[in-house]
């Protein structure tokens, strides 16, 4: 039997409750101990509607408990890199969610915690480790879709609630920060580079100020990749990788099912409507247990993560050059973001 890291959940955000802890109980090598809010009586009732042995009213409680290992930071986005510090210099390894930062500025002290604690901080982007991306990117690297050259993204929702964390500017609200930052990872993870320069074009809500429809276009040493994303549109996904002599298309390129397979389709161009393609169909997995198990081991086992920190900080650099792109109107270098 694998000994299990002991996880504290520093909050009861929906994104936590309603997916990944129930997923991180499911794990070989995971264990949630116990979780905190601001409000004792919340936290209670979650813990025992989860199972989850300790509830905590505060997230100091939380840090200092003994028991904990490992965080799962799922606040809101401008409490990110504050939160994750407070555990890190607690002893406490953070798996945190994305954006891990409002910009790479921020992120890059992140850089300075971990050298300093020792801890172990990744950015919790669970689709760089589903099976789905995986063959994905183990069939482009055997040719099967001849040279690289392309890559194109859809990630979209509907939510105008102003009071919904997503459409508060003020705390890292808007398309980019909250679903651009998807295709920008699995482009990254794709082409295996950096983009050298990007453009972007933005269009903001009046009243809230966030961008609610974003689109880009990233310039990499061997291609292009192109997205849109929006938080006003039909809810819709799908990424497709155009070779020389095939394409791939990924179904559910994001927010994979945790009770039914994926898929990827293979098409060779022979016929222009994508009728009849190859399919590649993945076995039924939840991509928030792979991640957290991954992360787990990771810390038993003192080796390298499956996604570097500096991974997030290259991530970020992406997103503040899109920003820089949008309101200048014009093409913007990537900054390096490590250093």
């Amino acid at each position: 039997m694998n000994r299990k890291v002991r996880w504290g959940i520093l909050s009861t955000a929906g994104i936590a409750v309603n997916k990944v802890v129930p997923a991180m109980q499911q794990g070989d090598w995971s264990e949630v101990s116990a979780i905190a809010s601001r409000d004792i009586a919340k936290a209670t009732q979650v813990a025992q509607r989860l199972g989850i042995p300790k509830a905590y009213g505060s997230y100091e409680e939380l840090l200092a408990g003994a028991e904990i290992e490992a965080i799962y930071n799922p606040l809101p986005n401008h409490l990110h890199v504050p939160w994750t510090t407070k555990a890190a210099e607690a002893g406490k390894h953070v798996l945190c969610e994305k954006p891990i930062a409002l910009n790479m500025e921020e992120a890059q002290q992140l850089l300075a915690v971990r050298d300093r604690t020792g801890v172990k901080i990744q950015e919790a982007f669970m689709v760089r480790t589903h099976p789905q991306w995986l063959a994905t990117f183990a069939l482009i690297k055997s040719g099967r879709i001849g040279a690289l050259r392309a890559i194109n993204g859809f990630f979209s929702y509907f939510n105008r609630d102003p009071q919904n964390i997503r459409n508060k500017l003020e705390i890292g609200g808007g398309a980019l920060l909250d679903i651009g930052c998807y295709p920008i990872t699995v482009s990254r993870f794709i082409f295996g580079a950096e983009p050298r320069r990007v453009l972007g074009l933005i269009e903001r809500d009046p009243k809230m100020g966030t961008d609610r429809l974003a689109s880009a276009l990233l310039d990499f040493p061997a291609g292009q990749a192109s997205f849109t994303c929006g938080t006003q549109l039909v809810p819709y996904q799908r990424m497709q990788i155009c070779g020389t002599r095939g394409r791939i298309e990924v179904e559910i390129p994001f927010n994979a099912p945790p009770d039914q397979p994926t898929r990827i389709f293979i098409h060779d161009g022979s016929d222009l409507g994508g009728n009849n393609p190859e399919v590649k169909e993945l076995a039924i997995c939840d991509q928030y247990t792979i991640q957290a198990d991954l992360f787990s081991r990771a810390i038993l086992e003192n080796n390298e993560q499956e996604i570097p920190l500096e991974d997030a900080v290259k991530n970020m650099a992406v997103i503040d050059a899109l920003f820089r792109s949008a309101s200048a109107g014009n093409w913007e270098a990537v900054q390096e973001g490590i250093g």
